[in-house]
């Protein structure tokens, strides 16, 4: 059962995939908070410079299926592992890289820890405890990607403005060194779950795998054209840049109540409750688009923006591993492919967005794909069900 306590051992491990995801998104979006300073040292504009979100991203999106593929048998502690360094090693190139090109390739191994790590955490989290409970353990495993944008980005992004954006990333390696010995002390081993062969195409539309797949990625998408250049829509509507670290902290705080409404909600009623914060976060996009030139008002409506959208991760990711049709190592490599898929082609619609009419342009393309992801997990019933659905069938 879904409400059963889960064990105090069970509860260290997922305590660990908390820290770990806290390190990878801290990794994934810091160039977001740190953009004017990166554009400015690197010699680039603000849409180059937002490209090393899709180099990220795109390194994710290609990687993760194939890498899924090639390690089904290897430890997945072991993969995790290989993760964390991997996100240490990134962090360290882009802090002592002197050109673009040098900080793109750390961006890169980056993408390639990410890859491994996204395409393990879920299926592991869910390994970890009893069936029914997937979707809570999915819950307090993802709640460090609202620490990584409620602690992490912003401390970093305060730190970058204070002692330049090279002391940022080499803060972040630092804490990967770190969370390799938590990582190896306290998460429990679990078995390797062979990759499936047997699914089809077919089997995985009939599934709603298919569907899933498109509305995470159209999800992300949306978001992640807006979200990219948060900080320079943050600028440009009037706040400091020495404040944009704060704003980013009170953005990460929204985000925590949405991961706490993902974890009452995603093991009760799914579609219901996605399907309400796809229509808040289209709501709050909207807003944001219709206000130009209060920064206060600007703020409150990004922070019910980061409340609504910040859990949905947790949605797309359960709903992929529930489809059954293969193995949850492989749901979650899917599901980790296509968020990338959707991160990098919102990163690059959001440039191209900056470069046509500004930051503000980005804001209702934002919206409307947003709402585009809406339409389409309304119309999917059988990829997203009002409950949860038996027990596993894959193994």
């Amino acid at each position: 059962m879904a409400t059963e306590r889960i064990p105090l051992r069970t509860m260290l491990g997922l305590g660990s995939l908390t820290l770990c995801a806290f390190l990878a998104i801290t990794t994934e979006v810091l160039p977001v908070g740190l953009l004017p300073q990166l554009s400015r040292d690197l010699r680039v504009d603000a849409g180059t410079a937002g490209l090393l979100v899709t180099v990220y991203a795109l390194a994710v999106a290609i990687l993760a299926v194939p890498v899924a593929l090639a390690t089904s048998r290897l430890p997945r502690k072991a993969m995790l592992l290989g993760a964390i360094a991997g996100y240490g090693l990134s962090n360290l190139t882009i802090a002592v890289g002197p050109t673009f090109a040098l900080v793109c390739l750390g961006r890169g191994i980056g993408g390639l820890a990410h890859a491994i790590f996204f395409s393990v955490v879920s299926a592991y989290a869910s390994h970890l405890v009893a069936a029914g409970q997937e979707g809570r353990a999915i819950a307090i495993a993802f709640s460090g990607n609202s620490l990584g944008f409620l602690l992490g980005v912003p401390l970093a992004t305060s730190l970058g403005a204070a002692l330049g954006w090279r002391a940022a990333f080499g803060m972040v390696a630092e804490i990967a060194a770190l969370l390799v010995l938590v990582t190896l002390a306290l998460l429990p081993p679990v078995s390797p779950t062979p990759v499936e062969g047997g699914a089809t195409l077919r089997s995985w539309w009939d599934s709603g795998l298919v569907i899933v797949a498109v509305a995470t990625a159209l999800g992300f998408v949306g978001n992640f054209t807006f979200y990219t250049y948060v900080s320079v829509l943050l600028v440009d509507r009037g706040v400091p840049e020495s404040a944009v670290g704060p704003v980013l902290f009170l953005l990460g705080a929204a985000g925590v109540v949405g991961l706490w409404v993902a974890g009452l909600t995603v093991d009760r009623v799914p579609r219901l409750a996605l399907l309400a914060l796809l229509a808040a976060t289209t709501a709050s996009l909207t807003v944001l688009a219709l206000l130009t030139a209060s920064p206060v008002a600007t703020i409150v409506a990004a922070a019910f923006w980061s409340a609504a959208s910040g859990s949905m991760a947790t949605f797309w990711a359960t709903a992929s591993i529930r489809t059954r049709v293969v193995s949850a190592d492989l749901a979650a490599a899917v599901n980790n492919s296509m968020s990338n898929v959707g991160i990098a082609s919102g990163a690059a619609l959001g440039a191209l967005a900056y470069g046509v009419g500004g930051v503000g342009f980005t804001l209702p393309i934002a919206a409307g794909l947003v709402a585009a992801t809406l339409v389409l997990v309304a119309l999917a019933r059988r990829a997203f069900p009002a409950g949860r659905p038996p027990a596993a069938t894959v193994e």
